[in-house]
C-alpha cells in the first residue's frame, strides 16, 4: 500500500519478527565483528554487565530475529528499549559500525509490531500530547510555576506522598524546571536585523561598508523556547551581534527528533515534511539550531524522507544547511569584542552533538574565544548523562544512575558552573547536582562575555 506521499505503508510482521519495512540491515549488521569496543564506552553495559545490554549484544539480537531464529519478545523488546541511543559506540567502533542506523531502524519496528502495556502506551501517549507543542508546554509551564510557588511542592515532598507515585511520574515530577512565567510566555522574534557589522569594502583596500554576513534560520525549538527561552535570547544576540540577519518564523512547528528517536516514524516524517516548507520559502543561507538532539536530527532528513519522492531531494537540501550554533559561530570569525569572564567551565558534550554528529571541537573553540574563561572536560567525559530525549522519562532507573554519576563527575572538576548544549542534559544535570551548580548553554556564556556581564 502507497501512502500520501509515496512511500510504502509497512505489513505488520506476522512470525513474531520484524516486517519488511526497512528492517536492521543484513549488511550493517555484519560490519560488526565482535570485537568488544564498544563495551566499555556503553552506559547501559556499564550500568548491568551483561551482554544483552551492550551494541554487540542488541546487534547479534537483531540478526537472530532477521534470521527468523528469534521473536521480538519481551527479553529483546527490554534490551532495545535499554538503549540510551547515545551513539557513543560509534565513536568507540573500530570497524565503523553504523550502530546508529541499526539502532533507528528497530525502534520503527518495535512500534508496529509489538503491543505495548496500556500503562506504557498511555505515558508515551502524554509525552507526545505535550512535550512537540510549545503552546501545551507553555499551559504546563504556568501550572508548574503555580505548583512550586504555593508550596504544594514542597508540601508532597515533605510528607513522602511523591514516593508513592509510579518512576515515571516521580521523574517528571523531579526534571520540572525552575521557569519564570514571563520567561516561558515570550516569543523569539520573527526577524532580527543584524547589529551594524563593518567589513573590509573590495576595491580601494581601505574604505569599508555595512553588511550581513549570514541570513540564518533559526529552529527555535519545543521545549527550548519555553522552558530555555533565555537560550533562545541569547542564540539570536550573539548571531545578531557577529553579523548575522536572524530569521525565526512562528509558524514553525516541531522537528520531529523526540519521535525519530522513540521509533514513532511516520510521525517524526511528517513533523519533518512540515518543518522543510516552513523554511524552504525564506531562502536562508544557514539553518541554526541551537539543542544537540534537535541538529542530530534535522541533518538526517534526507534519510528520514528517503522514500518520499516529493520530499527526498528537497529534504537533503535542507539538512545541507543546518549548523549547530556552535559550528556557525566557529566558521565566523569574531566581531564582536569578547569581554573577560574569569570563571572555570566543566563542559559536558552532549551525545547527539558528539557522536551522533560528530561536533566536538566547535563548541571548546568558540568557548576558547572568551578572555579568562578556563574550560575543562568532565571525567567519563563520553558517557551519557542519562537524558537521551525522553529516556529519563520512560527509563527512569539506568537515567537516574547515570546522572548520579555525571553529577559526581561533575564535581569532581570544581567548577563555578557547567555548561552543555541540549535541553534534556541541562535538566538532568541541574537535578543531579541538586541545583548547586548553574549549567547552561555555551552561547549563554559567550552572550554574557559580548555584552560584559556576568553569565550567572
Amino acid at each position: 500500500m502507497t501512502t500520501p506521499h509515496g512511500g510504502t505503508s509497512p505489513t505488520p510482521a506476522s512470525s513474531g519478527g520484524f516486517d519488511a519495512h526497512h528492517p536492521p540491515s543484513p549488511e550493517l549488521i555484519s560490519d560488526c565483528v565482535h570485537c568488544g569496543f564498544c563495551l566499555p564506552a556503553c552506559p547501559t553495559y556499564t550500568l548491568s554487565g551483561e551482554e544483552m545490554n551492550s551494541p554487540r549484544g542488541r546487534i547479534y539480537q537483531m540478526q537472530l530475529i532477521n534470521e527468523g531464529d528469534a521473536t521480538l519478545d519481551a527479553a529483546a523488546v527490554a534490551s532495545f528499549d535499554n538503549c540510551l541511543g547515545c551513539m557513543a559506540c560509534v565513536t568507540a567502533c573500530p570497524s565503523g559500525v553504523q550502530y546508529d542506523r541499526l539502532i533507528e531502524s528497530v525502534r520503527p519496528q518495535i512500534e508496529r509490531n509489538w503491543a505495548r502495556s496500556r500503562s506504557d502506551r498511555a505515558f508515551r501517549g502524554l509525552i507526545f500530547r505535550l512535550f512537540p507543542y510549545p503552546g501545551r508546554l507553555r499551559v504546563a509551564a504556568v501550572l508548574g510555576a503555580l505548583y512550586q510557588r504555593l508550596g504544594i511542592r514542597r508540601v508532597l515532598h515533605r510528607t513522602g506522598l511523591l514516593r508513592r507515585l509510579p518512576a515515571r511520574l516521580r521523574a517528571l515530577e523531579a526534571l520540572m524546571p525552575d521557569v519564570p512565567l514571563r520567561s516561558a510566555l515570550r516569543k523569539t522574534p520573527d526577524r532580527s536585523p543584524a547589529r551594524a557589522v563593518t567589513a573590509p569594502a573590495t576595491g580601494d583596500g581601505g574604505s569599508r561598508r555595512t553588511t550581513a554576513r549570514r541570513t540564518v534560520g533559526m529552529v527555535t525549538g519545543c521545549v527550548q523556547q519555553v522552558f530555555f527561552a533565555q537560550v533562545n535570547e541569547a542564540t539570536v544576540r550573539v548571531l545578531t551581534a557577529e553579523g548575522c540577519d536572524v530569521v525565526a518564523p512562528p509558524s514553525q512547528g516541531c522537528c520531529g527528533a523526540l519521535s525519530e528517536h522513540t521509533g514513532r516514524e511516520e510521525e517524526a516524517a511528517r513533523r519533518a515534511r512540515q518543518l522543510i516548507d516552513t523554511f524552504e520559502p525564506l531562502g536562508v543561507d544557514v539553518i541554526v539550531v541551537n539543542v544537540a538532539g534537535c541538529g542530530s536530527t534535522l541533518k538526517e532528513y534526507g534519510r528520514l524522507l528517503a522514500d518520499d519522492p516529493e520530499y527526498r531531494e528537497r529534504a537533503e537540501a535542507f539538512a545541507a544547511k543546518v549548523r549547530d550554533v556552535s559550528e556557525l559561530l566557529a566558521e565566523l570569525t569574531p566581531l564582536a569584542p569578547r569581554h573577560p569572564v574569569a570563571a572555570r567551565l566543566a563542559h559536558h558534550e552532549a551525545c547527539h552533538l558528539a557522536h551522533a554528529q560528530g561536533v566536538r571541537e566547535q563548541p571548546r573553540a568558540v568557548l576558547r574565544s572568551v578572555p579568562e574563561l578556563e574550560v575543562v572536560d568532565i571525567p567519563e567525559a563520553d558517557m551519557c548523562c542519562g537524558s537521551a530525549g525522553v529516556y529519563n522519562l520512560i527509563q527512569p532507573r539506568p537515567a537516574e544512575e547515570l546522572g548520579r554519576r555525571k553529577a559526581d563527575n561533575v564535581r569532581s572538576t570544581a567548577p563555578d558552573a557547567v555548561v552543555t548544549a541540549n535541553p534534556g542534559c541541562l535538566l538532568q544535570i541541574s537535578r543531579h547536582l541538586d541545583k548547586q551548580l548553574p549549567v547552561l548553554h555555551p552561547v549563554q556564556v559567550i552572550d554574557a562575555s559580548i555584552r560584559g556581564v556576568r553569565p550567572w
